[in-house]
């Protein structure tokens, strides 16, 4: 089969034939139609991410969506022709989604929304698994909450506004001047962060006393910002991005919790992956029931132009999840 392989860190990345997989034991094999490329797949290849422990050679891509092939032993639930979607490898040992097959934990999948065609569910298991273990695993968002999501347009951003407002939250979200109008058209309250401080928001939308729950998908100084936006005793910040030194005093002296979200956890370790198959299936059904979309940029690209994907998810000029077509 064809593959797009990774043979050194900080190396052009190769379209290669190599073995074509089968379904192990608690398998599936899956013919892929589209590779949701995430910020960190240009990382990984850049050496830049020691955490997602990459064994090379290497096949990357977290996020795929296609049709069930083969069925391994032991697997119930899964038939082939079905159609499937997850974040099913690309980090550890495991084989990534940048190639015409890849054999999955079954575990990890879900049957594909029927409302989504395989390019637009390949663009939502990485970011809705991590809003998904943020706002609802950690923070427990439902009716009667405020939640302000940092980086709302952003890829995990945009997910979890809408996930938020599906379990009936009053959602705000940062973004910059160019991206408020997408915040607004998925229903927050857009917060140009470039032109409001922390205070003032938090004044002018919380009366002063912040906000239930505070969702982190940036990092860095906009983390020590949530310690500052969050309810003084009962706030919840949660980050996808903790992974700086902080002063974690403004948050102790409003008696408020923290909450970190490692989503590639389950695909390292093997535990969870269960899981990750559940949020898929959640994940599945609000996409059916017309509450959660993705942004999709609106350029093509096939697994020939793997290197120019990544260079647009770098250099910031998508709009939206950058799509691979493969199938």
């Amino acid at each position: 089969m064809r593959a797009v392989v990774l043979r050194e860190f900080n190396t052009p990345l190769v379209l290669s034939e190599i073995d074509k997989p089968t379904a192990g034991p608690g398998q599936v094999l899956v013919k892929v139609k589209a590779s949701g490329v995430n910020p960190l797949d240009a990382k990984i290849q850049a050496g830049r991410a020691p955490h997602a422990r990459r064994v090379l050679p290497a096949v990357l891509g977290l996020d795929l969506a296609g049709v069930v092939e083969q069925v391994g032993a032991g697997v119930d639930g899964f038939a082939p022709g079905d159609e499937v979607f997850g974040m099913t490898g690309g980090v550890g040992d495991v084989q990534g989604s940048l190639a015409e097959y890849a054999a999955v934990d079954a575990r990890l999948l879900a049957r594909k929304p029927a409302a989504l065609t395989p390019r637009e569910a390949a663009a939502l298991p990485l970011v809705a698994i991590t809003a998904w273990e943020g706002l609802v695993d950690r923070a427990r968002v439902g009716a009667g909450h405020k939640v302000l999501i940092h980086g709302g347009a952003g890829g995990i951003g945009h997910v979890a506004v809408q996930i938020a407002r599906a379990r009936g939250a009053e959602v705000f979200a940062t973004a910059s001047p160019a991206r408020l109008e997408t915040v607004e058209r998925l229903g927050a309250t857009p917060i140009d962060y470039t032109s409001t401080r922390v205070e003032e928001y938090v004044a002018e939308h919380t009366g002063g006393e912040g906000f239930d729950v505070v969702f982190d998908t940036v990092g860095g100084s906009v983390l020590d910002d949530s310690f500052t936006a969050v309810r003084t005793y009962t706030g919840h910040v949660v980050s996808a991005l903790g992974w700086g030194t902080h002063s974690i005093a403004p948050l102790s002296f409003r008696g408020a919790t923290y909450s970190g979200v490692f989503t590639l956890l389950p695909l390292l370790t093997g535990r969870g992956r269960e899981h990750h198959g559940e949020i898929m299936r959640e994940t599945a059904a609000l996409a059916d029931s017309g509450a959660l979309a993705p942004l999709l940029d609106p350029r093509r690209f096939t697994l020939a132009d793997t290197a120019d994907a990544h260079a647009a998810v770098e250099n910031g000029t998508a709009q939206g999840k950058i799509v691979i077509d493969v199938g």
